[in-house]
């Protein structure tokens, strides 16, 4: 699904924490539970161990677990610079190993785009490929040539609870792999993240740029959240924000990184099957609103009667402003839930009744 017309200025930092740390650190994380894996510690440094109650030695236990398991991500995009000269930027993110044989999980803002996509293990370089992205998401798993690699144990992140350790680990400021610890303060958040309403962890361990794809982990050192955006700015141009980092949780990247794996995308996700854009005000006669501007062949858009050109405006009687709105909505359903869609055409509502169907397109339409 590709939006278009849409900028919105909120204080959730997403590109700012990994995709486009860049050179001069301008604009600014499956269903197998794996066994620990023995790793030496003696590299282990920059560890902050404030900001909790736990003892020490149980939190240097969990950074011995999960650091070697954290990598640094570098992702070079090439575009056309002025006068048509290519211009090549890198962007420096986190990523963490789920495979010893070398899968590795990240956000898909810090690989989207990209070239070339280079993991350092260690001072080990690789070169990935990409095995699948999911922009919705925002989780995106890529492949290295290696093996043996020590790799995350995945936690069950429904267990999760306010006030739980929670550590994080990545590329801080592409200065490389360090950890900063704190709590969970909130285990079921709506964040709107690129104009996706998403379901994350919070917690007050410290992240910056560079920590988008890294891992928060517990007390035991278990995967329980992909991190991927904090609350950057002031509100009211007054109070200063601090504390505010978010993850994608460990359940939810689990089950979308195994449809990556084995279908490339995220295969049973309901849809309309429809590509929408955006209209921030007026244009031409046209209000501003959520329109459809293509339709998938047999999709459930097509079946209820949909058109190109509907102005999306209500599901289930809820409004619909935004395509934040209409993807926030259609997460409160599943696979052959029959719903109401109302639309403007020709100046007129119309309600229509659409069966939900599963996704069956890598492009993801919604």
């Amino acid at each position: 699904m590709k939006i278009s017309f849409k900028n919105l200025c909120i204080i959730f930092i997403v590109a700012l924490l990994g995709s486009g740390l860049g050179v001069f650190f301008g604009n600014d994380i499956y269903d197998r539970m794996n066994p620990e894996k023995t790793t030496d510690s003696s590299h282990l440094q920059n560890v902050n161990y404030g900001q909790t109650n736990v003892i020490s030695s149980d939190l240097k236990a969990a950074v011995n677990k999960a650091y070697p398991t954290v990598v640094r991500i570098q992702a070079e995009v090439v575009s056309q610079g002025f006068f048509y000269q290519e211009q090549v930027s890198t962007s420096l993110g986190s990523g963490v190993i789920i495979s010893e044989d070398g899968y590795i999980i990240t956000n898909t803002h810090v690989v989207e785009d990209a070239n070339k996509v280079t993991v350092f293990v260690d001072d080990e370089e690789y070169e990935a490929t990409l095995v699948g992205s999911d922009e919705k998401s925002d989780i995106t798993v890529i492949k290295i040539e290696a093996t043996d690699l020590p790799y995350a144990t995945f936690a069950d992140s429904d267990t999760v609870e306010i006030g739980d350790d929670a550590i994080a680990i990545g590329n801080a400021l592409g200065t490389g792999i360090s950890v900063t610890n704190g709590i969970i303060s909130a285990t079921d958040k709506t964040v709107t993240v690129n104009n996706e309403p998403m379901r994350l962890l919070q917690t007050n361990a410290e992240i910056n740029s560079g920590n988008s794809g890294g891992g928060l982990f517990n007390i035991n050192g278990e995967l329980i959240g992909i991190v991927n955006a904090k609350t950057s700015t002031t509100i009211n141009s007054q109070t200063s924000v601090e504390g505010l980092g978010y993850a994608i949780p460990s359940n939810t990247a689990a089950s979308i990184a195994d449809d990556l794996m084995t279908n490339g995308y995220v295969k049973d996700r309901p849809t309309l099957g429809v590509e929408v854009t955006e209209l921030d005000n007026s244009i031409n006669g046209f209000e501003a609103g959520v329109y459809i501007t293509g339709i998938q062949d047999g999709s459930a858009a097509q079946k209820a009667g949909l058109q190109t050109y509907d102005r999306i405006v209500g599901i289930d009687g809820n409004e619909v402003e935004s395509y934040t709105d209409l993807s926030y909505y259609l997460n409160q359903y599943s696979v052959g839930d029959t719903i109401t869609i109302s639309v403007i055409r020709n100046s007129e509502k119309i309600d229509l009744s659409l069966t939900l169907q599963a996704n069956t397109s890598p492009e993801n339409p919604d």
